[in-house]
């Protein structure tokens, strides 16, 4: 007795399935069943997460795939004959089983997508091995041809398959899910099994994990397909029986042929396949290529005379000390012992290609600039002694782990680099790496939303209200409007539970912006591949191939590395042998304009938040951005008041006990970084490096076992079997156990949000590097930041902004003086002509050849001439150049050129006919001289016009702002501008009220699924541009106003959204980026600077609606001075009230109001402590 499920699609069945796994492995085990088969449409991504939840649960997993069968052969790719595929059930026996499947379902997307990744009868006999294969369903090849009445090509297709994969290792599969089709089919199934001995084994096709699920599961399918529940779609399953069933109901089903469930057993009891190494990472072997050219020494040799030229280079004679000569043999010895000679060769080779080629590479990344060892071989560029970089953080003797380097590189050159690698160690054996984008809770109840016909705007408030990064079922907790609403509306709480039954699953697979793995072997040797965007990539995402022993190389690419690149090039036009790595890092001048938050364009510290930060902190020393890039995160963000307070105050400082002041002393009293606790481990209680970045590990990760056992050993220390000490411990260095009790718990508590210092470092440089060229060569680095962002308009408004604010002008296109990209001409910068709509690269190339080759056009008429003879060039192209002012230059009017086009194109065509076909005879072929020819005398566009085209063409307004006008009348008015709710992140939160006056740049209009209108618009002020939402309600009321380069006042409320890091960072990893929009509920044409406009009904700071509230007891009264001194420096709106709780007395404190903000809140409760300070 017993049944077991050999046919059951994951939540990695991308399209349909909807039994996820961790869901499904708690489920089966109540059910008592012992086994369980993955299967999933055409992959296998989901196999490993699969493999460990059913071990965890004690349930044996049966790794498998339902592949797509090719019509013909999986090469064959004619729509009229290879479109439809069958489908077939594959299951491993065991690891050869799964090596041949791995292979079999790679060559499947490589080859053989078409519609569908698909295998064919050749794949099938040459990895048939240790395979065992079912028939099906309804879209079987067996199935196929029994609906079609063909009952005896269904018994070849059968005979086929069991001669392909042997006796005992075909079954005939039955399914009963009540569909008409199936009785067809499975009267024809048994009579085939009865006819060849062939048998029979029942499944039932689970999509989903219960009965109830069923609707949850079309709901998948909708949101896949962009489609409402209610519309027809032809996906969706006309039952509900497509669940995990218990073995009594598929007995139930399945009565008249019991040995079909029976079968289920046997299968499975043939099937027993394993992971050693997911078992046991000891297990893990790494399948690391070999690095062959040594030149005939030992890889070790080779790289050890790599390292000790990069160590004569690094440091000259006087500054090779003993302590450093012994870290670089330590770490060689280390790499040496742990088997990464190879791994280290292949880094430094890929970023030596490199760096021979001009591919600009960033300094370092993560834990890898902790090591000596790179710097000397050049991988990373930061001196680890000078900054207190552990190597153990990178690599730890004590804990085998594969060491992991990120590097950073120019994107536009990326390519190149992965070339070089799949040139080297072959294509075959390189590949690209998966990666997952997931229904997070929000967006989960958006898309549910729709498809359940819920209105857009309600579905947009009920996903705001789930806090950021926060669950359903925490949000439900924690989220009192939230819950309220769940519990009281009927649709709501359908939107949830849906939405929760979804959360998380896979919404479709795309390429790892950055992963890429090399092995030993074609890759398809260790894990199943696919093909997403024409891109080879891994079936299993970057954490998996890990721990199956892939190497996971990281190439990035950081926009700021070409900035940078191009910035130099442009200051070495006068200064030839600039190198920006030989700049000085103590410039005063530097640091004063990051303390005055001129940060536009400088990496990592452009937000509001951080320029309010750097104006309070007052950097003066790499050390401190090093510190602010690590504290200005969620969680960390918390001590910013403390590490300023005591910057600015050292003699302040308290150390819990003196042996803290060496590893807290640069971050002023406060724990910043890993390393840190690493430090403070090792210094208080004796731990080696190893060992501490064990216990950094175990903290990060709350690992409570390994942090139980390592709070006795810090305190009291540790011996070993024979009695020697082996870890002194605190209390034996002279720190008081209570004490030593406290440090611990305190870096428990910091260790979750402590950063990498290795990866700050590396950064903090990158910084420093673009505002070093910002402060000393504004013109050459702002033109390489714009031409970063030359087709991203929204970015670069905000440049443009930030130049005009530094005094430089940017001047319009030129036909005679723009480059291809942004260029800097007598202090200015000179807009490129790429940067021009309908005017490509290619076309500005010929442009500046035509140019160099015979010198700059002396008209428009000329420009014509040359152009039209020797390049292709065309209408829309010159009706551009001349609306962006390219031709301004020769003092005609821009209406009149575009009027005059015509005529001249018209009276050159049949010349230049002529010369392209080679009939203009040599004395004829000299340039053909102007003629006299009279430009129409027509008007000029009209000041709207012409700024309206420009904008059209250039994505900006150049010689004009048609908002210049209105300044006066925001200014008085009392307006918010976007560079306000940019930039003044306390009073701009979400929900906060706004009213602002600016240009609709662009207006875009959408049709909801609800078959309502919405609007996104694009205002733009004086200081940037902001998103504006009107959703249908809003939308019916102005429509009528929404044209572009109207200008109005528009009023709402302020949208936070995170988003991944953008701005001046531009890097492919994901970081926290706040993005302002406005929720419109109001708009109002604004027809003349002089109009009189009802002013808004709230005041700019609505903090005037909040109270301060201050709790403080008798212990307090030594604070209380300091407290004042905080208020006094915030004025604001807000009253602040003293509550003495000792006493049950409430004081207002009236020297002054105050200003309401996260950095008061926090800087008063770095004071007094946590929950003391309120705002009600």
């Amino acid at each position: 007795m017993g049944f077991v499920h050999l046919h059951v699609h994951t939540e990695y069945s991308l399209l349909d399935g909807a039994c996820k796994i961790k869901k499904m492995m708690p489920l089966l085990k109540e059910m008592g069943q012992t086994a369980v088969a993955m299967t999933d449409h055409g992959n296998m991504y989901g196999t490993i997460n699969f493999y460990k939840e059913a071990k965890k649960a004690g349930i044996k997993p049966i790794i498998g795939c339902e592949v797509y069968t090719a019509a013909r052969t999986r090469f064959d790719k004619t729509k009229e004959f290879d479109s439809s595929n069958g489908h077939l059930v594959l299951l491993c026996k065991d690891n050869t089983g799964y090596k041949n499947l791995i292979e079999m379902v790679s060559f499947a997307n490589i080859d053989g997508f078409y519609y569908k990744p698909r295998v064919d009868l050749e794949l099938l006999r040459k990895y048939h091995e240790g395979i065992i294969a079912l028939s099906a369903c309804l879209a079987g090849d067996v199935p196929q041809k029994l609906l079609a009445n063909d009952y005896e090509g269904a018994k070849k297709v059968a005979l086929e398959y069991l001669d392909i994969f042997g006796e005992g290792n075909y079954y005939l599969e039955v399914q009963d899910h009540g569909l008409e089709e199936q009785k067809i089919v499975n009267e024809g199934i048994i009579r085939l099994s009865k006819e060849t001995g062939i048998p029979l084994v029942a499944t039932n096709d689970a999509h989903y994990l219960q009965k109830k699920d069923a609707k949850a599961q079309r709901v998948l399918v909708c949101v896949q397909i962009q489609k409402t529940i209610d519309e027809e779609n032809g996906m969706g399953f006309s039952t509900d029986e497509f669940y995990l069933k218990s073995e009594e109901e598929m007995r139930n089903v399945f009565e008249y042929i019991p040995e079909a469930i029976d079968n289920t057993v046997k299968i499975a009891e043939k099937c027993n396949i394993s992971f050693p190494a997911i078992d046991d990472s000891k297990n893990r072997v790494y399948f690391l290529p070999v690095f062959k050219w040594t030149e005939g020494l030992s890889h070790f040799d080779y790289m050890k005379r790599i390292v000790y030229e990069g160590f004569d280079q690094r440091y000259p004679k006087e500054k090779q000390t003993d302590e450093l000569k012994e870290r670089l043999e330590y770490e060689l010895s280390v790499i040496n012992k742990m088997g990464f000679v190879d791994y280290f060769l292949i880094v430094w080779d890929f970023i030596k290609y490199a760096k021979d080629h001009g591919i600009p590479i960033g300094p370092g990344r993560g834990s890898g600039a902790g090591s000596l060892v790179a710097y000397c071989m050049r991988i990373t560029n930061i001196e680890p002694f000078t900054y207190h970089l552990i190597f153990e953080r990178f690599l730890n003797p004590e804990r085998i782990s594969m060491p992991d380097f990120d590097v950073d590189m120019c994107p536009v050159r990326r390519h190149e680099v992965i070339e070089y690698v799949q040139q080297k160690y072959g294509v075959e054996n390189v590949a690209n790496i998966v990666t997952f984008g997931t229904m997070k809770a929000k967006n989960a109840i958006r898309d549910v939303a729709r498809v359940l016909n819920y209105p857009y705007s309600e579905a947009n408030k009920l996903s705001k209200m789930v806090p950021d990064k926060m669950s359903l079922a925490e949000a439900l907790e924690k989220a009192p409007e939230l819950r309220s609403l769940y519990d009281s509306d009927s649709k709501v709480r359908e939107i949830i539970d849906m939405s929760e039954s979804l959360e998380n699953s896979p919404r479709h697979a795309s390429v790892h912006a950055c992963g890429i793995v090399i092995g030993e072997l074609p890759i398809y040797k260790y894990v199943p591949l696919a093909v997403n965007d024409g891109v080879t990539v891994t079936q299993f995402d970057m954490k998996v191939d890990e721990e199956i022993g892939l190497v996971k190389m990281d190439f990035l690419g950081l926009r700021n590395l070409t900035v940078i690149e191009d910035a130099c090039k442009l200051v070495r036009k006068k200064i030839p042998d600039f190198n920006i790595e030989e700049v000085d890092m103590n410039d005063p001048e530097v640091y004063e304009m990051l303390s005055q938050g001129q940060t536009d364009g400088v990496f990592q510290l452009e937000s509001g938040g951080m320029k309010k930060t750097l104006i309070s902190l007052k950097p003066r020393t790499i050390e401190d951005i090093i510190a602010i890039i690590s504290l200005y995160r969620p969680g960390p963000m918390d001590s910013i008041p403390v590490y300023i307070q005591n910057k600015n105050h050292p003699e302040n400082i308290k150390y819990k006990h003196p042996l803290l002041e060496n590893s807290l002393k640069v971050t002023y009293g406060c724990m910043v970084y890993q390393e840190q606790v690493m430090q403070i481990v090792r210094e208080l209680a004796g731990y080696s490096y190893g060992r501490a970045d064990i216990v950094r590990k175990a903290m990060g990760k709350k690992q409570m076992d390994v942090m139980t056992r390592e709070r006795e050993i810090f305190i009291h220390g540790k011996k070993a079997e024979d009695g020697t000490v082996e870890i002194p411990g605190a209390v034996a260095n002279g720190v008081p156990a209570e004490v030593a009790n406290d440090i611990f718990d305190e870096m428990i508590k910091f260790a979750e949000y402590a950063f990498n210092k290795s990866h700050a470092a590396a950064y903090a440089f990158v910084t420093y590097y673009t505002a070093y060229l910002k402060r000393h060569f504004k013109h050459e680095y702002m033109a390489a930041l714009l031409t970063s962002v030359i087709d991203k308009t929204d970015k670069m408004v905000p440049y443009i902004i930030s130049c005009q604010e530094q005094d430089i002008e940017i001047l319009p296109p030129d036909i005679n003086k723009s480059d291809v990209v942004f260029s800097v001409e007598n202090n200015c910068i000179r807009f490129g002509l790429s940067a021009v709509k309908n005017v490509g690269k290619a076309i500005v190339e010929n442009i500046i050849e035509e140019r160099t080759r015979n010198g700059n056009f002396d008209s428009f008429y000329n420009f014509c001439e040359r152009m039209m003879s020797s390049y292709d060039i065309d209408s829309r192209t010159v009706e551009s150049l001349v609306r962006s002012g390219a031709f301004d230059s020769f003092g005609y009017k821009r209406r009149q050129l575009e009027v005059a086009f015509g005529e001249i194109k018209k009276s050159l065509y049949s010349y230049v006919k002529e010369q392209k076909q080679g009939q203009v005879s040599l004395f004829d072929s000299a340039e053909v001289e102007e003629p006299d020819y009279v430009y129409p005398d027509v008007e000029e566009y009209s000041k709207k016009e012409k700024l309206s085209y420009e904008k059209e063409v250039t994505g900006i307004y150049l010689s004009d702002h048609p908002m210049k006008d209105y300044a006066q009348m925001i200014s008085k008015g009392g307006y918010s501008t976007v560079a306000d709710i940019n930039n003044d992140t306390d009073t701009f939160v979400n929900n906060a009220p706004v009213s602002i006056i600016g240009i609709l740049s662009k207006v875009t209009k959408k049709l909801t699924r609800n078959d309502t209108m919405m609007a996104v618009l694009q205002l733009q002020d004086l200081t940037g541009n902001i998103e504006v939402l009107l959703f249908s309600k809003t939308y019916d009321k102005f429509s009528s106003l929404l044209e572009e380069d109207k200008i109005v006042l528009v009023s709402g409320e302020i949208s936070i959204r995170s988003d991944a890091y953008g701005g001046a960072g531009d890097t492919e990893e994901e970081e926290n980026y706040e993005t302002a929009s406005i929720i419109c509920s109001d708009i109002q044409e604004i027809t003349s600077p002089d109009m009189k406009v009802e002013r808004p009904t709230y005041k700019k700071n609505m903090s005037n609606e909040k109270k301060l509230v201050v709790t403080v007891t008798d212990n307090d009264s030594a604070n209380l001075p300091r407290c004042i001194e905080i208020l006094t420096k915030n004025v604001g709106a807000s009253p602040v009230f003293f509550c003495f709780s000792d006493k049950g007395k409430v004081a207002r404190f009236n020297a002054n109001n105050v200003l309401i903000s996260n950095s008061l809140i926090q800087e008063l409760s770095s004071v007094l402590g946590d929950f003391k300070v309120q705002v009600k």
